[in-house]
């Protein structure tokens, strides 16, 4: 219960801090339809605009035809008479046109240099928008009046953008203004129907909700609204379920908690003993995972282990440390002459004079191999572990354990290789194992049943 109670006042608390940042469903509605709305609008006004635009350009360009059809005549009698002002006026005329923001008029009579009339519309300026019309003037037939005589000149008709302009201007003026009251009236709409119809019933769910707790939760939730079998009522009926499967579970969880408090004291008791036993159980199985089963030596992991540990002593204090890496002479034969089960008492016979040979409790033996075990000397410099080294193959050799496969003796021998830490290298102990590993090899290469040192310069 107290958990339940804890929950619904976090529950209360974050409704409260939500509160702050709340946005009513039919405001969001509504900004998603207007801004719905504002993106067809734009869509749209582009679309017609660029539609007005076309047809601006069209009406200017059926113009330019209806004026170029009335001047034409006159410009050419004019032009045959070779009346300037005439001409001129003509010009002016046409460049005063509404439509037309400049009027061009080339004049080619025989025997006479081409001439050039131009008149401008006021504010006029050059536009690679608004239609050119290029005409070439012919004079008037003597015998056909409105027929088309020779070629006198070219009329070239510039239609003025600003018209063009003015029209597509008044018509996204229009355009826009009435998508605008569209989108607004819509999303309007929309909010109205959201607030009222889902909004407000959806507050009073939530404010509902909010004030549940254990003592009230048989209070059914009900709406101020016509059942109409819509999602809103779908969600009252699973409210109310779930208040009531709440209040079942809260009472088989207080059952159960009186249940569980019966026990608590003995499943106390029971977890103590078992944590003792797993603490015995874990103390042994610490102790046979450091431990080489054959022979009880350290194993290679706990090799390793310790060997970091005196690593990053021995460059902290300073102190020299030794490695001694020792290697049974010719197990393989030994197996092979005498079998498995006589190698494995050979292996624990040597282990057992190894450790017993060692003198200070620091000292680490480890089987790290099938017939290669390694001591680690911490404190240790490289002729005390000479020395060490020596007895130890002396003791191994005063086993005198028979080994009639073995080259030039008849029992079983030990070669050692001796490595100290270099204080200046920054490999780490790997650096330290393989100059003992190398020593090792040059013993076995000398004879073997002997002790090699690793030196820098040379090796003896």
């Amino acid at each position: 219960m107290s958990v339940i109670r804890s929950a619904s006042r976090k529950r209360d608390g974050a409704a409260t801090g939500a509160a702050w940042h709340f946005h009513s469903l039919s405001t969001r509605l509504m900004l998603v339809t207007l801004g719905f709305c504002l993106v067809f609008a734009l869509c749209t006004m582009a679309l017609r605009t660029w539609s007005a635009w076309n047809s601006g350009v069209s009406e200017m360009s059926a113009d330019l035809l209806l004026v170029e059809q009335a001047f034409q005549p006159l410009l050419g009698r004019a032009a045959q008479e070779q009346d300037r002002a005439l001409l001129r006026a003509h010009v002016e005329a046409l460049a005063s046109a509404a439509p037309i923001g400049k009027a061009t008029l080339t004049l080619a009579l025989d025997g006479q240099p081409a001439e050039s009339i131009e008149a401008v519309h006021d504010g006029w300026s050059p536009s690679a928008w608004a239609p050119v019309r290029h005409v070439v003037l012919r004079a008037p037939s003597s015998l056909d009046p409105n027929g088309a005589g020779e070629s006198i000149g070219t009329l070239t008709l510039y239609g003025d953008e600003r018209m063009l302009w003015r029209r597509m201007n008044d018509e996204v003026l229009g355009i826009g203004l009435t998508q605008l009251v569209q989108s607004l009236l819509l999303a309007g709409v929309m909010m109205l129907v959201c607030n009222r119809l889902v909004t407000g019933h959806v507050r009073r769910i939530a404010r509902h909700l909010a004030a549940l707790n254990p003592s009230n939760l048989h209070q059914p939730l009900t709406l101020d609204r016509v059942d109409c079998g819509d999602e809103l009522t779908l969600l009252v009926g699973g409210v109310n379920q779930l208040q009531g499967n709440l209040s079942d579970y809260l009472q088989r969880q207080q059952r159960y908690e009186n249940e569980l408090a019966d026990h608590r004291d003995h499943l106390a008791e029971m977890i103590q003993e078992r944590t003792r036993e797993l603490q015995a159980a874990n103390v042994q199985l610490e102790a046979l995972s450091r431990t080489d089963a054959l022979t009880g030596l350290a194993n290679r992991r706990h090799f390793d282990a310790v060997t970091q540990t005196e690593f990053l002593r021995a460059q902290r204090t300073g102190q020299p440390l030794c490695l001694l890496l020792c290697d049974i002479d010719f197990f393989k034969r030994y197996n092979d002459r005498y079998g498995h089960a006589a190698g494995d008492i050979c292996l624990r016979i040597v282990a057992n004079a190894m450790r017993d040979s060692l003198g200070r409790a620091g000292d680490l033996l480890a089987r790290i191999g099938g017939e290669e075990f390694a001591i680690l000397l911490p404190a240790t410099a490289e002729p005390q572990a000479r020395t060490l080294a020596d007895r130890l193959c002396r003791t191994v050799e005063t086993l005198r354990i028979e080994h009639e496969a073995a080259e030039g003796v008849s029992h079983v021998t030990l070669s050692i290789g001796v490595a100290q830490l270099d204080p200046t290298a920054d490999a780490g102990f790997g650096l330290l194992f393989r100059h003992a590993d190398q020593a090792l090899y040059l013993a076995k290469g000398r004879g073997r049943n002997q002790v090699a040192t690793y030196r820098k310069t040379a090796q003896a």
